[in-house]
């Protein structure tokens, strides 16, 4: 190496920049006085020296003055080089995003299984039985509640469109109820005898050898008499308390049946129609019994204020196809009960989705229709002429066991499926010692 010193470097640059850095090893590097490396001083984090700075250990001379400082230079920049660390630099704006995003979907899921689980619990309530979701929501709540299911995707058709209906004469049983028979109570049968009441001849509506007979036939008492109904319908506590003056919110035929009706030659009805005082303390809960009880001649109380009767007239016979009603399927017996057998022509929304009447033991009573040419009949229902359905009652939606009418033979209620109320006016007879309605016959017609 020569005594001369080369010129000095500009000392506006970094010492560092200015250094040539080589991996080759030279003997006037190796002659030069040992460069002690100084140690760095404790640090909290060690220091971790990379191969690229490695590679800046040997340093070509470039001035022997300048030497040990340069090179000095050159280790403290190794020494104070920063370990890697993990990142503590917050997430960016996107990033915050992105996790609030993930945490909103996790919250609205959780929120959504509760639900599930809430209405899965409570059960499903539906709007009606129009739509494939209402239906097999229908399906779901209905299996819930005993009884026969009504099918609101069925097809029940309509079997009696053309009028013409079975006569049911004679059918009853006093040991087991049946589909299709009243299930009558044994003293209430026993007190059926022939020449007690009701129509003195038979009608030319009946057909097909007295099987059947054609409603549309059929005679009807004359008149159209206005009344001032007075009708009650509230629960208190558990009780249904309607009170009602039997008089009906429609018109009703003239009663007795003048000698100038045509009605009168078939049927010499000669009572007249009274205003009464009828409380019914109805159960509002009913409980469904797997084992039905037997009735006497009353059903339950219509939400028209009138009384409802069971099938039968006061000799056993089909009341619908004997005895001759008013326009609106109505008369009265000799206490001047207005009442019906069957269902009403003045009743005008009859849906199985609609409460018309209550029974004696509490249970609703709808009407037959499920659609359009879609209408319930006897073959449809259990053998107390019900079946399970959702009804509004009392304004909710509701899924029950109710009992329905429909055109044919029984019409209505034909045994109990709960515990059943003493009909006010027996119970105001058996006071008074008087004879009892369920036992009443009818005048005997000429």
């Amino acid at each position: 190496m020569d005594g001369k010193a080369q010129e000095p470097e500009e000392e506006s640059k970094d010492p560092v920049e200015g250094l040539e850095l080589t991996t080759e090893s030279s003997d006037a590097a190796a002659e030069q006085t040992p460069v002690e490396t100084p140690k760095a001083e404790s640090a909290p984090e060690p220091t971790v020296v990379t191969k690229e700075v490695e590679k800046q250990v040997i340093v070509k001379q470039q001035a022997s003055d300048k030497t040990p400082k340069t090179v000095e230079r050159v280790v403290e920049r190794v020494v104070e080089a920063p370990a890697p660390m993990v990142s503590t630099e917050k997430p960016s704006r996107a990033g915050r995003w992105a996790v609030l995003v993930v945490l909103i979907v996790i919250l609205l899921a959780v929120a959504a299984a509760g639900w599930v689980w809430l209405h899965a619990k409570e059960g499903p309530v539906d709007s009606g039985l129009t739509s494939t979701s209402n239906s097999q929501s229908i399906k779901k709540s209905t299996a819930k509640v005993q009884g026969l299911q009504l099918d609101p995707n069925k097809n029940y058709g309509d079997k009696y469109a053309d009028g013409v209906l079975p006569v049911g004469d004679g059918k009853y049983v006093v040991t087991t109820p049946k589909a299709g028979y009243v299930y009558a109570c044994s003293q209430y049968a026993q007190n059926w005898s022939s020449g007690q009441g009701g129509a003195g001849t038979r009608g030319p509506w009946f057909t097909n050898n007295n099987t059947e007979y054609d409603i549309n036939k059929k005679a009807s008492v004359q008149g159209n008499v206005m009344w001032t109904a007075d009708f009650s319908n509230k629960i208190v506590d558990s009780t249904r308390i309607v009170i009602t003056n039997d008089l009906p919110t429609h018109p009703t035929g003239t009663f007795p049946i003048a000698s100038t009706d045509p009605a009168y030659e078939y049927d010499r009805n000669p009572n007249s129609i009274k205003g009464q005082t009828l409380t019914y303390a109805l159960n509002a809960n009913p409980t469904y019994n797997a084992t039905p009880h037997c009735m006497g001649g009353e059903s339950g109380i219509m939400l028209t204020g009138v009384a409802l009767f069971n099938a039968f007239d006061a000799e056993g016979r089909d009341a619908g196809a004997w005895e001759v009603q008013d326009g609106c399927q109505g008369h009265p017996e000799k206490d001047g009960i207005y009442h019906y057998h069957t269902l009403s022509s003045c009743i005008k929304d009859v849906s199985v989705r609609t409460v018309i009447g209550y029974a004696l033991d509490g249970f609703p009573i709808t009407g037959p229709n499920v659609g359009t040419k879609n209408v319930l009949t006897t073959s449809d229902l259990d053998e107390c002429h019900g079946i399970v359905s959702q009804i509004t009652l009392d304004g909710k939606a509701t899924t029950t066991y109710h009992y329905v009418m429909t055109e044919d033979f029984p019409y209505s209620v034909s045994c109990f499926r709960g515990t059943a109320i003493t009909p006010p006016d027996l119970a105001l007879s058996q006071q008074t010692g008087s004879a009892s309605q369920s036992q009443r016959p009818a005048p005997p017609r000429p």
